[in-house]
């Protein structure tokens, strides 16, 4: 059977499936200011980070439209596969099922999947990876759907930024712990629980920060070797290696991918963050 992976755009797949035509990617909308941005192959991070670092107004995001997903769910493919941003953040689930039950109103039966993953980012791509993985070995799609549902439960969310003011401004924070003065310098390790963000831990500077993170990792994971450890980086590549390298000692992963942040990530990880997903 045919199947196409259809994602949002906080998926940061690595540069060789942009243009892969198993996937395709739908846009979230940025807007700093008066200015709207679409977050597609066009977005430009160093530009956009000097937009938003110049802007008194704290970037925004607008998820896609029904519109675009039942674009993309009318093909010749046998099987939809869509992974969006956790439903708990952001409208793009919504969008993506209601463009399913709109697509069956209209169209008729079709075999269409689609995935809160209940995180964002390199967690989007666990998953949209995961899905082309579980197709291609040509199991059915009751069961690719079932499975990539175990494997999103069993997958682990860990994030260290720089700055937490945008997801603070957009609303994103309310389950977190009241957030301590950036002038200390203390940094937040956060995670995803149900989609929803929570405070971990915290260390005194990035350094000490990412450090905390890699012990909760090791304590959390136990079955790396059969894990595949993704960390997406906001314009800071030679931190995210470290990132990796001190989660390699201490995690036996079999594989590992660093990505570069697409516009969602950026907005919301902003300049120097580090979001970490196995």
């Amino acid at each position: 059977m045919s199947y196409k992976i259809v994602v949002d755009s906080c998926c940061d797949l690595p540069k060789e499936y942009r243009n892969d035509p198993r996937f395709e990617i739908i846009p979230l909308i940025l807007q700093i200011g008066d200015e709207i941005i679409v977050d597609d192959e066009t977005f430009d991070q160093e530009s956009y980070l000097e937009k938003v670092a110049a802007s008194e107004e704290c970037p925004k995001t607008a998820c896609p439209s029904p519109d675009l997903f039942m674009k993309a769910y009318d093909c010749d493919a046998d099987d939809i596969y869509v992974v969006t941003l956790t439903s708990k953040l952001s409208g793009s689930y919504n969008s993506a099922l209601l463009a399913k039950n709109i697509y069956h109103d209209e169209k008729g039966d079709k075999n269409i999947y689609v995935c809160d993953s209940l995180s964002a980012a390199s967690g989007e791509v666990q998953l949209a990876l995961k899905a082309m993985e579980l197709a291609d070995s040509g199991l059915s799609f009751e069961v690719v759907s079932s499975r990539l549902e175990e494997y999103r439960d069993q997958m682990s969310t860990y994030f260290v930024l720089d700055s937490l003011e945008t997801l603070r401004k957009n609303g994103r924070l309310s389950n977190m712990k009241a957030l301590v003065a950036s002038t200390l310098n203390i940094k937040p390790v956060c995670c995803g629980l149900n989609g929803e963000i929570i405070q971990k831990s915290q260390g005194i500077g990035m350094k000490k920060a990412i450090l905390k993170m890699a012990d909760l990792l090791a304590l959390e994971v136990s079955d790396a070797e059969n894990r595949v450890l993704m960390i997406t980086h906001v314009n800071c590549y030679e931190r995210a290696c470290v990132v990796r390298d001190i989660i390699l000692k201490k995690l036996p992963f079999g594989k590992s991918l660093i990505l570069d942040a697409a516009g969602v990530s950026t907005t919301y990880a902003s300049d120097g963050g580090i979001v970490v997903t196995c």
